[in-house]
């Protein structure tokens, strides 16, 4: 190892690198499966969910109605106990601070008993009983408490129209699960202070749904059983609505990578299953290069087993010695990429936009597996030389009639082969995934988000004082206001109405509800392609008026947008026509079909400022308005953000598995020319007398260098071949979980085989050009 000590280093850094990067990737794939594994009845917890059919078309979403549960749950002693969570945004007032904490649930009574949370004060059955109870993660009660006890006290809400009391402190919530808040409020809340006839309300869906079962029980039969019961309770009211629902359970542990419901989730099991592919990969590139430079260089020691022969040692005292040196090396390997692993580890956090591990000993299984993992190739790397040198007849060797076999030659050859094709698939699939967020981020959303401030007001009574006021800035060009943006910013909801289609009839669809004024279509530049906009001087649009999108025009049967203007409709008790169509446009994701959506008129309802902004002088708009704002709403925590940013907040799962791919894409082909570098230098050593002698009789360098390159460019042409179909079916597949999707175009190819030609022809080249440079007379006084 220290006479070759370049080569030494070569071989340990290649492998320690590829262990390395596996081994994070692992800890990657090991958190994101993780998810919701740590509750101790997982195996018996499932998320109930709802499939809701109407004349025209079906949806499936991952929340119930309100009264769902309390119908079940009594009825079926296959469910031990249920619970009901809203995701809210909590607003709470300390002192003279107001603070909007979106970290917030409102759960049941029953929410400890079926997730098994640690209290760590208060009565787990209690805590979330009465109305207005308030439970406060470990961080939470920091937050607002210090170090005092908050048990007891009371904090106010919902911009301080009531008050809660804290009656119980549980431990933080782990990072691997869906159910993520540090503010527990009381379901009861909602259903006895809020609104007393949410428990009886039908078709009104917002809560997430989750159910304790009893042991071995057949969730198929019970779901049947459920949708029979149901069919019988609602039966009536669904025939009247036109709607029809059937539930559906959904184990926990599987609702975050595989359930496709809307809403659920933001990873894919897809690309769970590319990492782990990619690890394999890099494992397998780096684990080739080991074995191949080990095995190409032990062909030098033929004549130390030769003497080690004659002077009587055994076959089996040549293996232990080669296998032997190969484990010291790959255990030297795996202590240095153990090492590389705990290093990059919060750089690989990062870029995972979340803490997959504390730090590499935080999974002992792990470390364990690599260590074994570090064995196998060790054994792999030091038994194949050991089995050929300790065959060969000591007093050939010592003559020197030992030479490369041609299995030898033709092993090195496939493995080269082997790691260029992973390389050149991992090439393929970077600029495929790249071309994939650049048509989605580029594409014509169908309206503008640049240049728009969103102001969170949360329906403050003040909120038209401070929208009139900012109307002074010459700065803000328009002020409007909505219930939400598209992105899912505020609050976006879903209706259950009733539309006249094309044939007259009544046709029950469910269609996303912007609530806005009649500046939000001009601000958002969302074409009005058939109708009229909301007008402020008709006082019948504000409760009689609707705009649909071309979407629901499709849904209904109409032939163009112009058809659907005057058909009525009747949407939570608003009854009217539709006054205008908008074009279609994006209002979530590239991942996503558009949805069909309804604005109806109403200033009262609006929790958003919208507001469009001169590009000139930003920094001192912003001041502005947070000046303005502390004006209006002292006792309100400023809470702003740009459309832009925030729409493109959707793609950052996929932006971070594209720069995670991007990185280990990059690290598998240097180690892949690593492995190459070592192979071109130890072909080049071995005919470094032919190179003498050919410099002597007058070849030419670019002659020399060609005929040294061609042999292992001719293996990257191969593995292009091979790489090629693999990768355009593996990335066709990986496309089609987007709803709008580029066609996978030839050119990528060319460029990947033309990428790894290139990179082939400089890593071979430097050996090359460094033995055609040589004085041939060294060449030629070697033995």
């Amino acid at each position: 190892m220290w006479r070759h000590r370049g080569f030494s280093a070569l071989n340990i850094s290649g492998l320690a690198v590829g262990m390395a990067a596996a081994f994070l990737i692992l800890l990657y794939v090991g958190f994101e499966l993780s998810y919701d594994t740590m509750f101790p009845k997982k195996d018996r917890i499932h998320m109930l969910v709802s499939d809701l059919k109407t004349p025209s078309d079906s949806y499936q979403i991952p929340v119930v109605d309100w009264s769902v549960l309390g119908k079940i749950t009594p009825r079926f002693p296959e469910i031990q106990s249920s619970t009901r969570i809203v995701d809210m945004n909590l607003s709470i007032q300390k002192g003279t601070e107001n603070f909007v904490e979106k970290r917030s649930l409102a759960a049941d009574s029953t929410f400890f008993k079926i997730f098994d949370l640690k209290l760590l004060e208060g009565d787990p059955d209690e805590a979330l009983r009465a109305p207005l109870s308030l439970v406060l993660s470990q961080t939470g009660a920091q937050k607002y408490f210090g170090s005092e006890n908050p048990m007891g006290k009371s904090l106010k809400i919902m911009n301080g129209k009531y008050t809660a009391q804290i009656t119980g402190i549980m431990q933080d919530l782990p990072k691997n699960t869906q159910i993520q808040a540090d503010y527990l409020l009381s379901l009861s809340t909602y259903t006895k202070v809020i609104d007393p006839t949410l428990d009886e309300s039908w078709g009104n869906y917002e809560p997430r749904g989750y159910v304790l079962l009893s042991e071995n029980v057949n969730t198929k039969n019970l779901v049947s059983k459920i949708n029979t019961f149901l069919e019988e309770e609602d039966g009536e009211k669904m025939k009247a609505a036109n709607l029809f629902i059937k539930q559906d359970l959904e184990l926990i542990t599987d609702v975050y990578l595989y359930s496709t419901r809307i809403g659920s989730g933001s990873a894919n099991i897809n690309n769970i299953y590319i990492f782990g592919v990619v690890a394999l990969f890099i494992l397998l590139i780096a684990s080739i290069n080991f074995i191949n430079l080990t095995t190409a260089r032990s062909v030098e020691r033929a004549k130390e087993v030769g003497i080690r022969k004659v002077v009587g040692a055994q076959k089996n005292q040549l293996m232990l010695q080669f296998v032997g040196e190969s484990l010291i090396v790959t255990i030297l390997a795996y202590i240095l990429g153990i090492a590389i692993a705990t290093l990059a580890l919060p750089y690989f956090n990062t870029l995972a936009g979340q803490e997959v591990a504390s730090g590499v000993f935080a999974n002992w299984s792990y470390v364990g597996l690599f260590f074994a993992i570090a064995l196998a190739i060790g054994l792999a790397a030091g038994t194949y030389p050991a089995l050929v040198l300790s065959s060969f007849r000591p007093v050939s060797v010592l003559k020197g009639k030992f030479s490369t076999t041609r299995s030898g030659t033709f092993l090195r050859k496939a493995l080269v082969v082997s790691q260029f094709t992973v390389s050149i698939i991992l090439i393929i699939g970077t600029l495929i995934i790249y071309n994939q967020m650049h048509f989605m981020q580029s594409q014509d959303l169908g309206f503008a988000k640049d240049r728009l401030l969103i102001l969170d007001i949360d329906n403050h009574p003040k909120q038209q004082l401070l929208a009139d006021y900012l109307k002074k800035n010459p700065n803000i060009i328009s002020v409007g206001k909505g219930s939400t943006v598209p992105g899912g910013g505020g609050n976006k909801s879903s209706a259950l109405s009733i539309m006249q289609n094309s044939q007259g009839q009544d046709q029950t669809l469910t269609v996303d509800r912007y609530i806005i004024d009649d500046k939000y279509l001009d601000q958002l530049d969302i074409k009005l392609i058939a109708g009229r906009n909301f007008s402020r001087d008709l006082a019948s649009d504000s409760t009689q008026a609707l705009i649909i999108n071309e979407k629901v025009v499709d849904l209904l049967g109409y032939s163009n947008p112009d058809a659907a203007i005057g058909a009525s409709f009747d949407q939570w008790g608003r009854e009217g026509q539709i006054v205008g169509v908008v074009a279609d446009f994006h209002s979530e994701s590239l991942q996503k079909e558009i949805q069909p959506l309804s604005f109806v008129f109403d200033t009262k309802q609006t929790k958003l400022l919208t507001l469009k902004v001169a590009a000139a002088d930003l920094p001192e708009t912003l001041a502005f308005v947070e000046e303005s704002w502390k004006q209006f709403l002292p006792d309100t925590h400023f809470d702003y953000y740009f459309l832009d940013e925030f729409f493109d907040r959707q793609y950052r799962a996929e932006q971070r598995f594209s720069n995670l791919f991007l990185n280990f894409a990059v690290l598998a082909i240097f180690i892949s020319c690593m492995g190459l570098l070592g192979l071109a230098s130890y072909s080049t050593k071995q005919r470094r007398r032919e190179i003498g002698i050919r410099k002597i009789v007058g070849a030419s360098i670019l002659g020399i260098v060609n005929l040294l390159s061609k042999e292992f460019i001719k293996l990257v042409g191969i593995a292009f071949l091979i790489a090629v179909p693999i990768a355009w079916f593996s990335m066709h597949k990986w496309l089609q979980d987007f709803a709008y999707r580029i066609e996978i175009p030839w050119w990528i190819f060319a460029v990947a085989g033309m990428l790894a030609i290139g990179v082939a022809m400089l890593t071979v080249s430097f050996q090359a050009i460094k033995a055609a440079i040589a004085n041939p007379v060294k060449s030629l006084r070697t033995e």
